[in-house]
């Protein structure tokens, strides 16, 4: 009905707006039109009036199956009313009288179970009050008297408390009421449990510690149980601790190097041992989660016995003293280097050096030591064993115990006595060792770059400076990651990026400036021979700097099995970080603490191997290949006729042709020139700093030999071109020999010109004509028909 209804206003609303197109007309077309429209619409409504008709006769016999079911229904509805008055509603009354009986029944058998159970339970009460004073009594049965108690305990309070209690329990022998007996039962056994344990305690009698401990809980006296058994644990360790510093003072072991640290380990240990053996006790008789109370005890005589191991240490190896010393530490040597240089570049090596600078010779470098550094690296290793002992001793205490062992006593005392001091120090030996490796440093021996000369040293050619530095690093990064606390990466490992960036490559940086500038004496001249070996090398130093840096880092992010340590301690590389550092996020604090120091000194590194580079390239090679170049295209025309190229290609297929190129020709020349140049140089340089040198000298090279190319604009001919392509082709060939086809990207643009010069006019038009090509044009379209008329114009 809606349907119809809507379609109705349909159709009225179309008439209203036929009437008002009438109304507007104008002309008779527009009259015609309307009259179109409203016959169209008629024919409309007359469809769907006829379907509403249609469907009429449906509609009416659905109404009449509707009235036909509802008679149905208010029958069998009558029907269902009768049969529910006449049959259900006395069973369902009878129902009713059964529950209720059934109800009263239960509520009487429930009170007499309760009067029973009231019954038995004052029955045990009086067989515990009984049982109770009769063990207490002659036969001082404890555990009995014990087990009495803790049945008792099991008696509801209503009935221990009740009057029917009162009245039943008491005896001649017993009159009081049974709590009060029982009460006083318990602080009897409370204090004679108390007096025989410390006597067993004293006595050092286990197995009687061990039975009265299991007694508390049964006279509901567990807190005094847990007591006194945490006064006799910590009464074990203070035992211990003085056992073994007495076991030192007694000789000489309190000055070996880790008699301390190891009597901090043993301390730790013999609380692991308490913690592994006295659990499962404590857990049995007294129930999970009970072992806290002890701990806390525990833990308190731990700081306390901790405490005085580590003070006598400090004092003993007299730390304040010697962090002084430290601190006023000037670095005489490294403030110095970095001063202005006070004469001009020499070009010798050395010529610069502070130590010539400001007269500090071998004799010297000793008077400035001031500290012991190999003192100051013997603490460290003990103190690094010492940190790892109160933070991760070998059985895993600290993972066994709550969160409030980290803010303990001792802990705050090793972050004071320890922590601290291992910050300071470790920055120390690091600055100190990379002062003393320049001092000492010494340049790989027999280097030249006479390809003639054998070089006697081992590759790579580094200066001693950074295998000494590296060495130490390592070391630094072991003892910080064993130490197994945040608090020491998070100050140590960027120190050790501080120290590197600022001091080390400061130092190479300072030396490639002032000392080994590759600056020739002469202009015109090469720089001279040692000086640039000393360059070559210290360019060397930084790239295996970032190599030795890179494989300490992944050493310690991935885990390596079967490497022993060398400190004293385990070693950290032998273990994943995350059983390193097991609290919380300081894993993945200590990931992030180590890819760190590896990204910033590659990025500081990189960028001065860079310089270097562009350097050895502007001074060295770049002087000579110009000059290579010209040597080798001397003489040569390239507006030939067939018989000239033939003459200039017979070599080539000639037996005499070798892969040296032929002798006389460009290939020959250039070859020659090529390995004078690079070879020196690449048996010195590293291969990662080689294939730099390469990259820019090729890169250099390629827009050389491209401006070459283009200088023949109306000087060569077709045959020329041809030959061009075929010398531009050996000279690449010559250059990306032994592997490196990866720099031939640089001569894209060289070779391109020379197949458009040498392209067929018909393959030409093609490629002019069409828009896509598979090959992929350097040279843009102007380019191009400048490189087609360098022949063409030569015609």
């Amino acid at each position: 009905m809606i349907a119809q209804s809507s379609e109705l206003g349909d159709v009225a609303a179309s008439l209203q707006a036929a009437e008002l197109g009438m109304d507007r007309a104008l002309s008779v077309a527009e009259i015609q039109a309307t009259l179109a429209k409203l016959s169209e619409q008629e024919a409309g409504v007359t469809e769907r009036l006829d379907t509403m008709i249609a469907s009429q006769n449906a509609l009416r016999h659905d109404l009449t199956w509707l009235d036909i079911m509802r008679a149905t229904l208010g029958s069998q509805a009558v029907s269902t009313r009768s049969i529910s008055n006449t049959m259900l509603s006395k069973a369902a009354t009878t129902a009713q009288r059964l529950s209720a009986a059934v109800n009263r029944l239960d509520l009487e058998q429930a009170r007499v179970r309760d009067t029973l159970d009231v019954v038995e339970q004052v029955a045990e009460l009086k067989m515990c009050v009984l049982g109770v004073t009769g063990s207490m009594g002659a036969a001082q049965d404890w555990e009995a008297a014990a087990s009495y108690l803790h049945r008792a305990s099991r008696i509801p309070p209503h009935v221990l408390h009740g009057s029917f209690a009162e009245d039943i329990v008491p005896t001649a022998e017993v009159p009081d009421p049974p709590n009060v007996t029982l009460a006083q039962a318990a602080e009897s056994l409370r204090t004679l449990f108390v007096r025989e344990f410390e006597k067993a305690a004293e006595e050092n009698n286990g197995s009687r510690v061990t039975r009265f401990f299991k007694l508390f809980p049964l006279i509901g006296k567990a807190e005094v149980g847990l007591d006194v058994y945490g006064r006799y644990v910590c009464r074990s360790v203070a035992t211990r601790a003085r056992s073994i510093l007495n076991a030192g003072t007694r000789g000489s072991q309190n000055t070996e190097s880790f008699f301390y640290s190891n009597a901090l380990t043993k301390l730790f240990e013999h609380v692991a041992q308490i913690v592994e053996h006295h659990g499962g006790l404590v857990a049995l008789h007294y129930g999970s989660g009970r072992m806290v109370r002890i701990l806390e005890r525990l833990q308190m005589e731990a700081d306390i016995q901790g405490g005085i191991i580590v003070d006598t240490w400090s004092d003993e190896r007299s730390l304040d003293r010697k962090l002084t010393d430290i601190k006023s530490y000037a670095f005489t040597f490294l403030v110095q280097s970095f001063l202005p240089a006070q004469s001009a570049r020499s070009g010798t090596s050395g010529a610069g050096s502070p130590i010539n600078r400001a007269g500090l010779g071998d004799a010297n470098v000793h008077s400035e030591e001031g500290v012991d550094t190999k003192g100051v690296d013997a603490l460290l290793n003990e103190m690094t064993v010492m940190e790892e002992s109160a933070s991760h001793n070998p059985n895993d205490i600290n993972l066994k115990l709550p969160p409030f062992i980290q803010h303990s006593g001792l802990n705050t005392k090793v972050v004071d006595r320890l922590v601290t001091p291992i910050n300071v120090m470790t920055t120390f030996l690091l600055r100190r060792s990379v002062e003393r490796a320049f001092q000492l440093d010494e340049q790989p021996a027999g280097l030249s770059l006479d390809p003639s000369k054998l070089l006697t040293s081992n590759p790579p050619y580094v200066s001693s400076a950074v295998d000494d530095v590296m060495y130490i690093v390592d070391q630094v990064v072991e003892r910080s990651l064993a130490t197994s606390q945040r608090a020491v990466i998070s100050s140590v490992i960027p120190s050790v990026t501080r120290v590197l960036d600022s001091d080390f490559i400061g130092m190479i940086q300072r030396r490639m400036r002032d000392e080994s500038y590759p600056k020739a004496a002469v202009q015109g001249a090469l720089p001279p021979e040692n000086t640039i070996i000393a360059f070559l090398v210290l360019i060397n130093d930084l790239d295996m700097a970032t190599d030795y840096v890179k494989r300490i880092v992944q050493s310690r992010l991935e885990i390596q099995q079967g490497k022993s340590g060398s400190n004293g301690g385990a070693n950290a590389s032998s273990q994943p970080l995350d059983s390193l550092f097991p609290f919380e996020n300081d894993a993945l604090y200590a990931r992030s603490a180590l890819g760190t120091l590896q990204q910033s000194f590659e990025a500081k590194a990189s960028e001065l191997i860079s310089d270097g580079i562009y350097v050895a390239f502007k001074n060295i090679v770049k002087p000579r290949l110009r000059p290579l170049l010209a040597d080798a295209f001397r003489d040569i025309n390239y507006q030939i006729n067939e018989s000239e190229l033939e003459e200039a290609n017979r070599p080539m297929d000639n037996e005499e042709a070798t892969d040296e190129g032929i002798e006389g020709g460009m290939q020959y020349h250039f070859q020659r020139g090529w390995d004078a140049l690079s070879k020196p140089i690449g048996r010195i340089f590293t291969d990662n700093n080689f294939q730099r040198l390469l990259s820019t000298t090729i890169s250099y090279l390629a827009e050389v030999l491209e401006k070459r190319i283009w200088s023949y604009y109306g000087r060569i001919n077709n045959l020329g071109a041809v030959r061009l392509e075929r010398d531009i082709a050996s000279l690449i060939n010559v250059v990306v020999r032994g592997g490196r086809y990866g720099l031939r990207d640089a001569f894209v643009r060289c070779t391109q010109v020379c197949i458009v010069m040498n392209m067929e006019d018909d393959e030409w038009a093609e490629t002019q004509a069409s828009i896509e090509s598979n090959l992929e044009w350097k040279l843009d379209r102007e380019e191009r028909l400048r490189a087609r008329a360098i022949v063409q114009q030569s015609k």
